[in-house]
């Protein structure tokens, strides 16, 4: 008996970039939401063909930059100010002598932005993958070299596996494959 294996999705192998460009976009004209295409190099226009927007990467970021601001602020001032206040030849302690802490601000904040973003391309990405269903396709290893692929996942509401082969067929896709997890 054949162990039951889960479908991940069918993929396509397209000649070249502008194939698969253009292939890209009548995915997306189809209404298809969970694909993705694979090339060895960046393809110029393939966001704006997939239909991909704003990165959500922003608001985190925004958040833990703002928290590392916030944690300089009070781990500065707090002590400074109000804790263990030290007066320096009759200069004042307090916010006016904050441009000697900027240093300390800026590098919090960029610190706390650097890890947030890492961090979050992380969980976006759902990392770590140790292993990714397209790696059981053979031809797949060609993507890293002078493949271009296209593969949609069959979690897709419009995913139907005949009707998606007939689609990547025709258009332009070779050696469409049922890919399994």
């Amino acid at each position: 008996m054949a162990e039951y294996r889960k479908v991940y999705g069918l993929g396509a192998e397209f000649d070249s970039a502008h194939d698969l460009l253009h292939a890209a976009e009548k995915i997306r004209d189809a209404g298809f939401k969970r694909w993705d295409v694979h090339t060895p190099f960046p393809v110029h226009g393939m966001d704006a063909a997939m239909g991909l927007g704003k990165s959500w990467l922003s608001a985190p970021v925004l958040v833990g930059g703002t928290t590392g601001l916030v944690t300089a602020l009070v781990l500065t001032m707090v002590p400074s100010f109000g804790i263990y206040p030290v007066i320096v030849h009759g200069k004042p302690f307090n916010f006016f002598t904050s441009p000697a802490f900027m240093p300390i601000f800026f590098e919090l904040t960029v610190l706390f932005s650097a890890v947030t973003a890492v961090f979050s391309i992380m969980a976006f990405n759902r990392l770590p993958m140790w292993y990714h269903p397209v790696f059981n396709w053979k031809r797949f290893e060609r993507a890293s070299d002078d493949g271009f692929f296209l593969v949609i996942e069959s979690r897709d509401p419009k995913f139907n596996e005949a009707k998606t082969r007939e689609l990547l067929e025709s258009i332009g896709g070779k050696h469409v494959t049922l890919i399994h997890d």
